[in-house]
Parts: C-alpha cells; structure tokens; sequence
C-alpha cells in the first residue's frame, strides 16, 4: 500500500514558498505521493470552504514537476466540466512527459452550482459531460491524432502529441460517492477515489456498490484509493468519526483497515473545509506526517508497522 498527501494549495498561507516546503519535506520523508486540489472560479460557497488564493492545479503539477525527482504527482480531484477535455488531456500528457511519468489523474463532476454558473458550464449536464470528456481524454493519450469520426466528430482531426510517458496514460481516479460517480469509476477510472467517509459507509455501503455496479456493467471492480482526513487528537475519538481522525491509535486502526479492503494507495489529507490555515498550522500538519512515518507507516517498504 502506498501513502500519499494532500498539499494545500489554497488560502491565505499557501505560497509558493510553503507549497516548495511541503513537496521538499514530504518527498524527503518518502512520501509516495503529492496531490492537489482544484477550483476555477471561486464563488462566496466555494470560498467559505476553500479560502482564497486557490492556485490552480495544473500550474502547480508542472512546477512541482521540476522541483521532485521521485515522489508522484497529480489531482484530488479535477472538476472535469470546468475545462475544455483536449486543454485537459494536453495539460496533463505535457505535465506526465515533464514529470518522466509521475503524474495521477484524479477527477470528477463538481458539486458548487455557483462556479458552474460562473464559468458559463450547465450544472445539470455535469455528470454526462464528466463521461463525455473522460472518453475524449484517454483517447487524446492513446492515439497520434483525435479522428473527425462518429465517436469525436464535434472535434474534428486533433494532432495530440506529446503523448503521456506512461503509455496509457495517467491513471485515472474517479472521485464521488453517488450513483453516477460509481458508474464513471466502473467505466473509465483505474480508481475509484471516496474522501471523507467513515468506515462503516466505506465498508458497508460504498465498496458493496462499487462492486454491484462493476457486475451490472460487466466491468472490472476499479482499485480503491481513497482520500481520509488526518487530524491527530490527544484522546480518541467516538464512534462515528470519518476515516483519519482521531488518535495515534485509531488512524492505525483505520490503515489496517484499508489495508485489508485492498487499498492500492491511501492520500491523507490535513485539509478542513473553512479552516483557516497559517505558519502554526501548517508546521502541526507536517509534523503529523512525520510522526506517521516514524511510528505508523513504513514508507520504504510500502506498509504498515
């Protein structure tokens, strides 16, 4: 199992000094992967929850790109209706060649109406254009030119070079919990991507559907790769609490846990929505990761200790 993070990339205590830090020091701790997020447009619900600056993703990947030699690189998630699908698949192949073939993409539908109305893009047609752009994407990375067919023909002949250095493409996680986000992941994810869930759910409620829908579409059961929080408390936490929280103790208990689920990789994320984050903050936050890495994660060898 590998172990990854979510680098903050928003607020008023992300720079590019502070993301530097965070990439530096978590890759130096053998750390296996560096996720960010993604909002466009902000809007008053958007920054309620993910306060502003908000870097955008790609532009950070490729910086990253060059600032890392080994640690892989990519999104927690894409919102795919926001961006042209060949501006996307062109982004991240030039970012996978740059990065020698690091790169992971995360992606999903949305869910604030207010920056779909912002961008101009129907918050309605989110889910089926999501599947849409999916297809386009993973033809752009495995084929010289998109063809005017019947499958592209709105798009007419593209040229895609360069292609992505993995020769599929990136992989792809499909982040979500509904019904159309569990069919996108049995379609067109190599992962299935949940955030902030509790473990009965996981177990209980969301794997069971994942696996339904894989049947029903005769499809493969895609990995899981999930996104839990990481908040290191004095004492334990009561029943009830989302994967990732809690003490010492409970966070192992929860990597065991999704040890035996068959996770293929866990992103910890110190990220709260409305949490103001600052130099204090940021300074708990990766020294939490270190303290995993020294006591819970065996990171060079890819387990639990």
């Amino acid at each position: 199992m590998k172990f990854g993070a979510n680098l903050p990339n928003y607020g008023p205590a992300a720079t590019p000094a502070t993301m530097l830090d965070w990439a530096r020091r978590l890759e130096e701790m053998g750390y296996h992967q560096l996720m960010v997020s993604d909002h466009v447009a902000p809007t008053p619900e958007v920054e309620h929850l993910f306060p502003a600056p908000f870097y955008d993703p790609f532009t950070v990947l490729a910086w990253l790109a060059g600032i890392t030699s080994r640690v892989r690189i990519g999104t927690t998630v894409t919102i795919l209706p926001y961006r042209h699908p060949l501006l996307v698949a062109r982004q991240v192949a030039n970012i996978d060649q740059l990065s020698g073939g690091r790169f992971v993409f995360g992606a999903a539908a949305g869910w604030a109406a207010g920056e779909f109305a912002a961008l101009g893009v129907p918050y309605a047609r989110r889910g089926a254009r999501s599947d849409e752009y999916l297809q386009v994407i993973k033809a752009f990375w495995t084929r010289d030119v998109v063809a005017h067919d019947g499958e592209f023909v709105r798009f007419g002949p593209v040229h895609t070079a360069p292609r992505p250095a993995q020769p599929s493409g990136p992989p792809v996680w499909i982040g979500g919990h509904s019904a159309g986000a569990l069919r996108r992941a049995a379609r067109y994810g190599d992962a299935w991507h949940p955030t902030s869930v509790t473990a009965d759910w996981l177990v209980h409620l969301g794997l069971p559907a994942l696996r339904d829908t894989a049947k029903r579409l005769n499809l493969p059961v895609p990995a899981l790769a999930p996104r839990i929080k990481l908040r290191l408390t004095g004492r334990p936490l009561p029943a009830g609490r989302v994967l990732g929280e809690g003490s010492l103790e409970q966070i192992h208990d929860d990597l065991v846990l999704l040890d035996r689920l068959g996770a293929d990789t866990v992103v910890l994320d110190p990220t709260f929505p409305g949490q103001r984050r600052d130099a204090d903050r940021d300074a708990a936050d990766l020294a939490a990761f270190e303290r995993l890495a020294k006591e819970v994660i065996d990171l060079e060898h890819e387990r639990l200790r």
